[in-house]
């Protein structure tokens, strides 16, 4: 993650978070590195429902496409942005390798991530599928791979798929 916030840093750009499923690790990674106080402005960790809603999340999305979607994911991480005036938000929702019984469908296996980019009103989607043994491992290999695509994002790297945010 030193690469992450080194470039916001040389960049002049700020990021928060809105973490489900990762409880905060992304946060925790890029706060482990010196001058993070510099770029991150703020995370939370929203894991009910509830609380994705008061942070924004719309009620409509959850239930049309699930809290475990990539349409969630966009909402966490504009909302987030937006909310704290960030450059960049990052929203991250899925299941890791379990079933919850508040919400039944979806991918038992599956974690969306979404950066939203809001000098350019721009999603960047990803999934990733986990499978490690714990929860631990699976949040690490998510984290690393979300230390990738920040990183792509920053660098305006050409391996993405976006949407143009619906204002």
């Amino acid at each position: 993650m030193k690469d992450v916030v080194e470039t916001l840093i040389r960049l002049g750009k700020t990021i928060s978070t809105m973490e489900s499923c990762t409880g905060g690790a992304l946060a925790s990674s890029i706060t482990d590195i010196e001058g993070a106080s510099e770029v991150l402005k703020f995370s939370a960790v929203t894991y009910s429902n509830e609380f994705k809603i008061k942070m924004g999340v719309d009620e409509n999305i959850i239930n049309q496409y699930s809290v475990y979607s990539i349409e969630t994911a966009n909402q966490m991480s504009k909302n987030i942005s937006l909310f704290t005036n960030s450059d960049y938000g990052v929203g991250i929702t899925g299941k890791l390798n379990r079933i919850d019984v508040n919400n039944l469908f979806g991918n038992d296996n599956t974690v969306f991530i979404s950066i939203y980019d809001k000098e350019n009103d721009k999603y960047y989607e990803y999934s990733v599928d986990v499978s490690k043994a714990t929860r631990r491992e699976n949040k690490d290999l998510v984290i690393d791979y979300i230390e990738g695509k920040i990183l792509e994002v920053l660098n305006y790297g050409k391996e993405f798929i976006y949407r143009k945010s619906n204002k």
